[in-house]
């Protein structure tokens, strides 16, 4: 049974973030509120919680997850990034865009595209996601909470709650989120590609 943390949007109380940071570091899948919409989330070096993000999506092996970081310093230390390239996702960040690029050694093996050797990344524009990655101290491993058959993703944290309670261990909710997922942008060839339109403002990488 998940735990439901509901938590202020401008002020997150910092025990529950605490607690939330706790079940992480001991294991645990949760949900929680993003920039763009609700994501799926655990510890980096978690791989069962991986793989439970995998059957919760039914996902494959080709997915790209995603380094939910803090900040630029943070997300520099896991991918490999040319000037060009930092300039661009500098100037997008935070924001609504996830970018995959080439990873670094410091991304486990497991969470690479299997022939690309990339990765996803962002930072996210959420005071509730920012005080949650602060509490952990590093990245949330994580996918956009969208299950199979669903057109959309579910935008409130009881009805997240409702649906998932068996298969999660926290949901922290901070009011409704929107039903848009991030704008994914490839630079894993240099040139911007644009993979999926979204939340982010993909104009000034077409």
């Amino acid at each position: 049974m998940a735990t439901y943390f509901d938590v202020h949007p401008d002020n997150p109380q910092r025990r529950s973030l605490a607690q939330v940071v706790a079940l992480l570091r001991d294991g645990g899948l949760v949900a929680y509120p993003t920039d763009s919409c609700y994501a799926l989330g655990c510890a980096l070096g978690n791989r069962e919680g991986i793989d439970r993000i995998r059957q919760i999506r039914k996902l494959d092996d080709r997915h790209h997850f995603t380094l939910v970081c803090q900040d630029f310093a943070q997300l520099g230390q896991f991918v490999h990034l040319d000037n060009a390239v930092f300039r661009a996702v500098k100037a997008s960040t935070p924001g609504s865009y996830t970018f995959i690029l080439p990873a670094s050694k410091e991304v486990p093996k497991r969470l690479l595209h299997p022939k690309k050797r990339t990765v996803g990344v962002r930072i996210p524009d959420h005071t509730v996601a920012q005080a949650l990655l602060a509490e952990l101290g590093e990245p949330l491993l994580s996918s956009t909470l969208l299950l199979p058959g669903q057109a959309e993703p579910m935008v409130s944290g009881w009805e997240i709650k409702e649906e998932l309670d068996h298969v999660l261990d926290a949901v922290l909710d901070s009011g409704e989120c929107g039903t848009m997922p991030t704008t994914v942008v490839d630079f894993s060839e240099g040139a911007p590609e644009i993979i999926r339109y979204g939340a982010g403002d993909a104009a000034r990488f077409e």
